[in-house]
């Protein structure tokens, strides 16, 4: 079953249930995929997987911004929305590697192109995008690589 169904069916459930904590983050997903289909020009069947992962990926960077901009400001009541919505987009991305696992892995791939400055650090990025492009967070990614880089 493609990511897309899956995320319409689990609306459709929601929306049954009333469970008013997750139809509207579902609703805004389904929202995003519709707007990237006529941008795509896309007219039959669902979206790739890949596609639909990004757009998750997209919109979970976008509410952890707004967590940062929200604890800034004090405003928990709609910093606790915002995690809300990130647990429910997180259901459907696959499993992120934890910080030690996601060391290991830009090690070894440093070690794959010899690098050792900053300046190799596109070629390290575009291995791990390659490779485990999905289940990294490239933020952390880039600050482990700059760390281990620098030394």
């Amino acid at each position: 079953m493609s990511l897309e169904k899956k995320i319409e069916e689990n609306l459709n459930l929601s929306l049954k249930n009333k469970d008013k904590g997750t139809f509207p983050t579902l609703r805004l997903i389904i929202s995003a995929i519709k707007d990237l289909k006529i941008a795509k020009k896309h007219r039959e069947g669902n979206l790739k997987d890949p596609d639909v992962i990004a757009i998750l990926k997209k919109m979970v960077k976008q509410r952890n911004d707004s967590c940062e901009a929200y604890k800034k400001a004090g405003r928990e009541d709609l910093l606790k929305n915002e995690k809300r919505e990130i647990e429910v987009i997180n259901q459907f991305l696959p499993k992120q590697l934890g910080e030690e696992e996601t060391k290991k892995v830009c090690s070894e791939a440093i070690k794959k192109v010899n690098a050792n400055s900053m300046k190799d650090m596109g070629k390290v990025m575009g291995i791990l995008k390659s490779n485990h492009g999905n289940v990294l967070d490239f933020s952390k990614v880039s600050k482990i690589l700059k760390d281990i880089l620098n030394k």
